[in-house]
């Protein structure tokens, strides 16, 4: 199986950096505020040394780039990218819904994406070519994103709701999501693995990084979602994640004041 090592490799240290995680967790832990205004506490650098340490020593030749400022540049032309723990505000404050999220970007595309819920224990990973799978305990089950193409059928998730004025396409938000079933905004990494798992239909938000987006986007792809930036661009650096059901397309891209055809 391709990257059979490296998948491996991946789901071990995910679970490595839970151990790490959940002993902060249990007994809480305070946190510092970044220059970008983001929360940041010991648990996430400690995760992120943990990985990073591992990384170097199993892939030498690979490179490395985590949130908390872990930079490595690349000898073999691949990339690891990591958060230590994405939702680091649900973490402090006893939410459910953090994570570990590591990929590993080959030829310029994240080729495997591992996504960790340690208070959850449920993770889900997959490998380009090769499916999207979650674990729950001892079960391990393939997903698929949705069938469903009527938005009044439809879940929509749409993170950073609170930050939605300052965009251009604010004014529409509220219109777009009157359309849908049911709208959610549990995070990016648990939105994203709802729609990657056919629970909802629609995952948008602006403001991310690329290690918020590069694990969830090959998880995506390979469970038949569709994956873009806010500017219909195939990249993990736009900065913003569309991840949908492709028989949502019509009304994302109606949204978002994208043509018919996907940029490359």
């Amino acid at each position: 199986m391709a990257w059979e090592r490296e998948l491996e490799a991946a789901i071990e240290l995910a679970k490595a950096a839970s151990h790490v995680a959940l002993q902060s967790f249990d007994r809480g832990l305070p946190a510092e505020t970044k220059a970008d205004g983001s929360p940041v506490t010991a648990a996430d650098r400690e995760c992120e040394r943990l990985i990073a340490a591992r990384l170097a020593e199993l892939f030498p030749a690979d490179g490395i780039l985590g949130e908390e400022g872990t930079s490595r540049p690349a000898a073999s032309g691949r990339r690891w990218i990591v958060d230590p723990i994405d939702g680091t505000r649900d973490f402090v404050r006893g939410s459910f819904l953090w994570c570990h999220l590591l990929a590993l970007e080959a030829g310029g595309e994240p080729v495997l994406g591992v996504a960790c819920f340690p208070a959850q224990n449920r993770l889900f990973y997959a490998v380009k070519g090769q499916g999207a799978w979650c674990v729950t305990g001892r079960t391990e089950t393939q997903i698929h994103c949705s069938d469903i193409a009527d938005e009044s059928r439809a879940v929509a998730c749409f993170g950073m709701l609170n930050d939605i004025r300052r965009h251009e396409w604010g004014a529409r938000v509220a219109p777009f999501l009157e359309q849908f079933w049911a709208v959610r905004s549990l995070g990016g990494a648990t939105d994203a693995m709802l729609v990657a798992s056919g629970k909802a239909e629609v995952y948008l938000e602006p403001g991310l990084k690329p290690w918020d987006v590069a694990a969830l986007a090959a998880i995506a792809l390979e469970a038949g979602c569709v994956f873009h930036d806010f500017e219909g661009r195939n990249s993990i650096y736009g900065g913003s994640a569309a991840i949908y059901a492709p028989g949502l397309a019509k009304a994302v891209r109606e949204f978002l004041g994208l043509g018919g055809q996907r940029e490359a």
